[in-house]
């Protein structure tokens, strides 16, 4: 093999070597920018948040240990959220807390998880408290939902059922089906 031959084979190889590692890094960065949509825009501890509605009204107040923003899906994520829930009557009626939460601002739907419990915030209220393992709650309509088993603890009485639809801006609370429950008289 002359010398001219054996420097084209070596001025291929390093060309091709290369490409090849240009190629590899172009793939890593493309892998990278994958994992970089699964990681939040931005976090938060000891979160403390007031919305408002259209009308300049308290809509919600939230707080929550944790919570991680993710503009690429528009939806945030809680852990130990407490929601405080204002209803048409500009009043605070409900808190709602949960284990983990979720918001999809798109939809203004908020879902809670494990150990959601729904304390009325004045004592006179019938309904105390209710609690299940899952709930959503549509900001904008102030409607409530959950196929879930609902506990509800209420003055002299207790009942349980499965799924619940409450409309907080109606006052209007109903479990669904398979309904029970006891009343004691005082």
């Amino acid at each position: 093999m002359s010398r001219v031959t054996l420097a084209i084979i070596a001025f291929f190889g390093t060309a091709l070597a290369l490409y090849w590692q240009v190629q590899n890094k172009h793939n890593n960065d493309a892998d990278n920018k994958v994992k970089d949509q699964n990681t939040p825009d931005y976090i938060v501890e000891d979160l403390r948040s007031v919305e408002f509605n259209e009308q300049g009204l308290v809509n919600s107040r939230v707080t929550a240990k944790h919570m991680e923003h993710y503009d690429s899906t528009n939806q945030t994520l809680f852990t130990q959220p407490v929601y405080l829930v204002y209803p048409d009557q500009g009043k605070a009626q409900w808190q709602l807390k949960a284990d983990e939460g979720k918001l999809d601002k798109e939809t203004g739907k908020v879902v809670l998880q494990n150990n959601v419990i729904i304390d009325a915030i004045s004592s006179e209220e019938p309904i105390q408290t209710l609690s299940t393992s899952y709930l959503e709650l549509d900001l904008n309509t102030m409607i409530m939902t959950s196929d879930r088993t609902i506990y509800v603890t209420g003055k002299d009485f207790n009942i349980q059922g499965q799924g619940l639809f409450a409309d907080l801006n109606a006052q209007e609370v109903r479990l669904t089906s398979q309904v029970v429950g006891t009343y004691e008289a005082k």
